[in-house]
């Protein structure tokens, strides 16, 4: 009997950039219809594409608690040498490590995977086998189709798509209801999400009220709110900058959601207005509108990978920074972003008159 053939794919890590990688999924699937492809993701944010069919098995990377998105309770840590020992009893015939860390590479190289094609970044190209440049002006969904473009694979496409499951959504519609949200009335509900991983990218509370105050009492659509439990102190501090009743008052889901009912829940709404943040990329992967106030990342990179969504930003010389650098204009990039520019791009989304 011949041996199937087994790929492992390797992008652990951060919610936005597990969902970038689904393009790069579905063309390896076209190329290997019957191999064995298995992915190596963080044991938060690879919940986010668990329901996708182009993968055979999700291993669960987790060593660290580095990031404020990845925490998971009660998970026993793994060490390092765990995940070599694993990996190569799998005896895996290639690797693309699509993050970028000198660690992931030797991970792949310790494992005794023969094939390894990557990025050549962080010294480490002398641990992979096919070496691919990684272009800063570029979109990561390109980027990561690069890696399969060097290793000899055509693609052909490059959509961003997700999964949602029925009971999913069902689900979701209950806990709205729960709070008095009817989810199949015809009022337009629009996500605020006014946090991200890295606090630098996040637009002022007081220019967040005026929205959702404008939204609630003008604009004739109920404000939503979603993220962690410790993301509902954020909205908390955005409402005490509000002194006037509410037309329609916001509901705050914060806590209410993991990351798969968070599909669904975002896919239940008509619009997302937010900051820099995989909540973004979210919203582009179930088809729901997107409207991104950026400041000191590269839009181009960075983007909702989807062609009606909106980019606001501004147009300084030091922009964009990647926030490699102490920033001497005190963030003025993303300061400097007007509510008017939001409420523009709001209105012409949702076909609301302008106050």
């Amino acid at each position: 009997m011949n041996k199937k053939y087994k790929i492992l794919v390797m992008r652990y890590r951060f919610i936005g950039d597990t969902i970038l990688t689904i393009p790069f999924l579905r063309n390896l699937r076209y190329a290997y219809p019957d191999a064995q492809i298995d992915m190596l993701v963080a044991p938060v944010s690879g919940e986010i594409i668990d329901k996708c069919p182009y993968v055979d098995n999700f291993i669960y990377f987790d060593t660290t608690k580095k990031h404020r998105y990845e925490n998971k309770a009660g998970n026993e840590k793994k060490d390092f040498r765990y995940y070599v020992k694993y990996l190569k009893e799998q005896k895996y015939d290639k690797a693309y490590v699509l993050k970028r860390s000198f660690s992931s590479a030797f991970l792949a190289f310790a494992a005794g995977i023969k094939n390894r094609i990557g990025f050549n970044t962080e010294c480490r190209g002398f641990l992979l086998t096919t070496r691919v440049p990684y272009i800063e002006d570029r979109h990561e969904i390109d980027c990561f189709l690069d890696v399969l473009k060097a290793d000899g694979i055509e693609i052909k496409d490059n959509y961003l798509e997700n999964w949602v499951t029925q009971e999913e959504i069902d689900e979701v519609k209950a806990i709205m209801r729960e709070k008095n949200l009817n989810p199949d009335d015809e009022i337009k509900k629009v996500i605020i999400h006014a946090t991200s991983g890295n606090r630098k990218k996040e637009w002022a509370k007081d220019k967040w009220a005026e929205i959702i105050t404008w939204l609630s009492n003008e604009a004739n659509t109920q404000v939503v709110f979603n993220g962690t439990q410790n993301d509902s102190t954020v909205y908390e501090e955005i409402m005490s900058y509000i002194k006037e009743d509410l037309k329609i008052p916001p509901v705050n889901f914060c806590g209410c959601f993991n990351l798969r009912k968070t599909l669904a829940f975002t896919k239940l709404c008509d619009l997302i207005v937010g900051c820099d943040s995989g909540n973004l990329h979210i919203a582009a992967s179930v088809g729901t509108p997107v409207i991104g106030i950026y400041g000191p990342m590269n839009t181009i990179k960075w983007k909702a990978f989807a062609s009606d969504s909106v980019i606001i930003k501004t147009d300084l010389p030091c922009q964009p920074c990647g926030l490699k650098k102490e920033c001497l204009r005190d963030y003025q990039c993303i300061k400097d972003i007007s509510v008017e520019q939001v409420k523009a791009e709001i209105a012409w989304k949702i076909t609301a008159p302008i106050q």
